[in-house]
């Protein structure tokens, strides 16, 4: 079976936000020739009816969405979803209108036979020789738990400028989970900023560098994530690793109801730092 999503256009609003590589300045002057990225997460938007309609209400209880990113769109460039295969899991890939391939991975729900794209990856692949951005982290470190909702303010006022890229009834208020669910792009952004409340600081004391995401996957465990909702998100450090162009780390957020070990879903990323952006490698 092949589905294919309709074309619509991904907005980068973090260009109007201050926001690393999204900024056009700082993308032309690191080679980004065309302008800001529009960050991975908010591709994610795509896939809400897709899942939807292949998957139904479970996939928002029990179900994944599994990207490595390949190439950067920029602002409002036409992009659609691909989706091939039957069962419980499916390849997915996201494309630019001209057939430039975006991302690529798998979708999901309840408990596949096979694990999903990213968690079939080789972390090590790319083993790290000398961390000098990430001066200080270390493979198996946990970083200090956090507790946090995610604002039903930020969701709407996200919606009211219309920068979700797809946007279903259960986004703008109540849902058959008892109130409006996170979209994605805010669910990786806000479990992302559990991790980075640690990661930031070391960055920054490492003289800084500019971010970008690699690859994402969320996954809803005992889903779904509910605005307003108070959740305790821990952070793991899975693995380091660099290349000629950046250093980067594979981690895992795991968001929990407040006060429980009752996982709700997880963030499990790579988040790249680039080289030309940082004085250490001046």
């Amino acid at each position: 079976m092949r589905y294919v999503g309709e074309y619509r256009e991904s907005r980068n609003a973090a260009n109007h936000d201050g926001g690393g590589l999204h900024l056009d300045e700082n993308a032309t002057r690191l080679g980004f020739a065309r302008g800001g990225a529009v960050a991975g997460s908010i591709h994610l938007d795509l896939f809400s009816p897709i899942v939807l309609e292949l998957f139904g209400k479970e996939w928002f209880e029990s179900g994944s969405v599994s990207i490595r990113y390949r190439s950067p769109t920029v602002d409002r460039e036409r992009v659609r979803v691909v989706v091939e295969g039957d069962g419980a899991q499916r390849r997915a890939s996201i494309e630019r209108d001209d057939g430039m391939l975006v991302g690529e991975g798998t979708i999901a729900v309840g408990a596949p036979t096979e694990p999903s794209a990213l968690r079939s990856i080789d972390l090590h692949e790319h083993p790290a020789s000398e961390l000098r951005i990430l001066d200080g982290l270390t493979e198996g470190d946990e970083l200090p738990t956090v507790r946090r909702a995610i604002p039903a303010a930020r969701q709407q006022a996200l919606l009211d400028e219309d920068l979700v890229t797809e946007v279903l009834d259960w986004h703008r208020g109540d849902s058959p989970w008892g109130g409006a669910v996170v979209v994605p792009q805010l669910f990786v952004h806000e479990l992302h900023r559990a991790a980075t409340a640690y990661l930031d600081p070391l960055v920054a004391a490492n003289g800084d560098a500019l971010g970008m995401f690699g690859a994402l996957e969320i996954a809803n465990v005992n889903g779904p994530l509910i605005v307003d909702r108070d959740y305790d998100m821990t952070t793991r450090i899975h693995a380091l690793g660099d290349s000629p162009k950046a250093e980067h780390a594979w981690f895992e957020v795991t968001a929990s109801e407040a006060g429980t070990a009752a996982t709700v879903a997880t963030l499990f990323m790579q988040q790249r730092w680039l080289k030309a952006s940082s004085p250490r490698y001046a």
